[in-house]
């Protein structure tokens, strides 16, 4: 596989960071010409983001960009663009490699470089399996351990880790000799379309010379043989790096209308229970149920339907024991006919999949992952929540006058 012309930017990012930097090692070993540009947020409470741009043997550049409204993050965001065109026009550069800071998450960086005109082949997230559940449990602030990307930062480690793993579409997977069957799982279970490349975390060497086969000796002028070195096969992460990459189907892709979750299953002590329903909730009794149903898997995350809102698609993402819950439009079903125009055509198809003769789209679609889930109290607690059967046929008006349990949280 042939590296593309102009300048190829792969990210990695992660929160583990000893695979990260694995990976990103293993990239600048693969690739020769390739550079890795990093922007270190833990400088920001001193008013600054250190930049550095390295290859394989060492730091080539290093400055400093200023926070912009008190935000590292926005600091980034300001200085990436004007620094990987530096790279293209500058020339020998064959791949960029964009190593996020810690906390920051793909997807932004992944658009902001996309909107710069420039070309993203690939976005890599780089996992320790042992670290997956404890990293998904921890639902302290990114602030409390001096990663939070700006002052207002208020993110928390699980919900952060779990964006960062489920944007990418290749994870980096560390060899990891604390990691068993059960960790390896649970990263299956919640990343089921992606492609895992394995690495290992002790830091790889570039090669002096590329290495790889000889092709047959060729005559020099002078009469003597002198053997032809083959370019180098790409390895898998390298390959993994180029192969391309949509950024609006990434977003499509996370987006609770039409996002890929994953599937039924139920291996090595771990499950996913795919909850779906052509009912509404009752907002009180759902209410009631969130902290249960927040902690009742390690991630769970989709789309869901109150009956007092019957207009309004909710999205649920509950992780580290914390749950968030907001309203992210309206469901198809609601709109006039005139307005499905305005609708991307990824979403219109993913309704009619699944289209309801009354009540179109709209439905409970909740997915739940964790190792020892209790499927079947999960399932009973869900089903309670839902309207009873003298509640769904007391109709459409009737649920509108229900108690908005919702409101506050809502409000948040």
């Amino acid at each position: 596989m042939a590296v593309p012309p102009g300048l190829p930017v792969v990210i990695v990012g992660g929160l583990h960071a000893d695979a990260r930097r694995a990976a990103v090692a293993r990239l600048l070993a693969d690739v020769p010409g390739s550079v890795v540009l990093h922007h270190d947020l833990a400088t920001a409470a001193a008013g600054t983001v250190v930049r550095t741009i390295r290859d394989a043997s060492g730091i080539l550049d290093a400055g400093e960009a200023p926070l912009v409204n008190d935000c590292a993050c926005c600091a980034l965001r300001e200085d990436l663009v004007p620094e990987l065109e530096r790279l293209r026009d500058t020339g020998g550069t064959r791949l960029a490699v964009v190593e996020l800071w810690d906390s920051v998450e793909p997807k932004a960086m992944a658009e902001v470089v996309t909107a710069g005109g420039l070309t993203v082949t690939g976005v890599i997230t780089a996992v320790d399996p042992a670290l997956v559940l404890p990293y998904l449990g921890n639902g302290d602030d990114l602030a409390d351990g001096g990663l939070a990307a700006a002052a207002t930062d208020q993110r928390t480690v699980a919900d952060t880790f779990a964006r960062q793993l489920e944007y990418a579409p290749v994870l980096a997977v560390a060899d990891s000799p604390e990691a068993d069957d059960e960790d390896r799982e649970l990263l299956a279970q919640l990343h089921p379309t992606a492609r895992q490349v394995r690495i290992g975390l002790d830091l790889p060497a570039a090669p002096a010379e590329p290495a790889g086969p000889t092709a047959p000796a060729q005559p020099s002028g002078d009469g003597l043989t002198v053997p032809t070195p083959r370019r180098r096969a790409l390895s898998p992460l390298a390959q993994a790096a180029l192969a391309g990459f949509d950024v609006e189907a990434a977003a499509a892709a996370q987006h609770p209308a039409c996002a890929l979750l994953p599937a039924e299953a139920d291996a090595h002590g771990v499950s996913t229970l795919v909850w779906s329903m052509r009912r509404p909730f009752h907002p009180e009794r759902l209410y009631a149920a969130l902290e249960d149903l927040t902690c009742a898997a390690a991630r769970s995350r989709g789309r869901f339907w109150l009956a007092d809102k019957p207009d309004t698609l909710f999205h649920w993402d509950a992780a580290g024991g914390a749950l968030c819950v907001e309203s992210t439009g309206p469901w198809l079903a609601s709109l006039p006919d005139a307005a499905w125009d305005m609708v991307p055509p990824v979403r219109r198809a993913a309704a009619a999949l699944d289209w309801h003769p009354e009540h179109g789209d709209r439905c409970q679609h909740l997915v739940f992952t964790s190792p020892g889930l209790d499927r079947d109290g999960l399932e009973r607690l869900l089903e309670s929540c839902l309207l009873t059967d003298a509640e769904y046929a007391a109709g459409p008006d009737a649920w509108q006058r229900l108690p908005h349990a919702f409101d506050t949280l809502l409000e948040v």
